[in-house]
């Protein structure tokens, strides 16, 4: 069957599979669909089950050429292997091509962090509405406690404990941790609750909220800690994970514990953690070839 010919009939089937049989979200589906579409293209004429490996091989050196990077090219191939799997199971396809190949490894790239002097600059700021003491708060608390976005907006003021300065986190998996809250943290909190019932509707239940007085919003957050690093003339782009990278890179930088940082982070595994050790050697080796005379080059 021309592969013109084939697209209709076995992707619309395996977009079928994956939205009834594995419960796939239809945005997934579509990205799995644009993936198998570009597999029809690369073939061509060419039967997708006669496809060999060396073919395979070369169509993603072509789009690994094309600018497609690690990363893509491995959500690609996964693409392709989940299809050929399709394939074999209710169309008759005696091999999958896809087995065994991997894409090329993707550069680590390291997460941005301020610097200290900048994450102060950044949090500290003046309050004259009650908006302004909303917005300090959650920047405190994100570099604070080192929460991620969803957690913030998802917190209510019980999950608040100013005697015992932590915060209740529902993390990633519905998992629930207890954070460390930092004074000014705290002194932020007070100020904010104190004027947030002039924002807040009646029996609203969230900690931060918006304009509308409900909930906020993980965009609103985005674009008010955006618009106070413009202000702050801080160059690279502010955003929530930028203050949780920060607030993680610091922690380590002064204890150099990094159990302690996996279980403020909520991170499931250490090695999602260390990360920010490679962040910590370079700060590090800064200090060293600053300081140590033997590490200072000859001119």
């Amino acid at each position: 069957m021309p592969a013109a010919e084939q697209v209709p009939a076995t992707l619309q089937g395996y977009l079928a599979y994956l939205n009834n049989e594995r419960n796939y979200s239809p945005l997934t589906a579509e990205n799995y669909a644009r993936d198998i579409r570009r597999l029809f293209e690369l073939a061509g004429a060419t039967p997708l089950p006669d496809l060999k490996s060396h073919h395979i091989r070369r169509y993603i050196a072509q789009l690994h050429g094309s600018g497609l990077g690690g990363r893509s090219l491995a959500r690609v191939l996964s693409a392709w292997r989940g299809f050929y799997g399709y394939l074999m199971r209710d169309h008759g396809c005696k091999s999958n091509p896809c087995v065994g190949l991997r894409a090329p490894k993707a550069p680590k790239t390291l997460p941005h962090a301020l610097s200290p002097d900048e994450a102060v600059k950044l949090v500290e700021m003046l309050v004259a509405t009650p908006l302004d003491a909303r917005d300090k708060a959650m920047f405190e608390l994100l570099y604070s406690s080192g929460l991620r976005l969803a957690e913030l907006v998802s917190l209510d003021p019980i999950d608040m404990d100013f005697a015992d300065a932590s915060v209740r986190v529902t993390g990633k998996g519905n998992k629930t941790r207890i954070v460390p809250l930092g004074s000014h943290a705290i002194d932020a909190l007070k100020a904010w609750l104190a004027v947030r019932d002039q924002i807040a509707k009646p029996g609203e239940t969230a900690l931060f909220v918006g304009k509308n007085g409900a909930r906020i919003s993980p965009r609103t957050v985005q674009l008010q800690l955006r618009q106070r690093g413009i202000t702050q003339g801080i160059a690279s782009g502010v955003h929530p994970h930028l203050l949780r990278h920060s607030f993680a890179t610091h922690v380590l930088q002064s204890s150099g514990d990094l159990r302690a940082v996996q279980e403020m982070l909520g991170h499931a595994s250490i090695s999602t953690t260390q990360v920010y050790t490679h962040l910590d050697f370079q700060y590090l080796a800064k200090i060293y070839d600053g300081a140590h005379p033997r590490a200072k080059k000859k001119t």
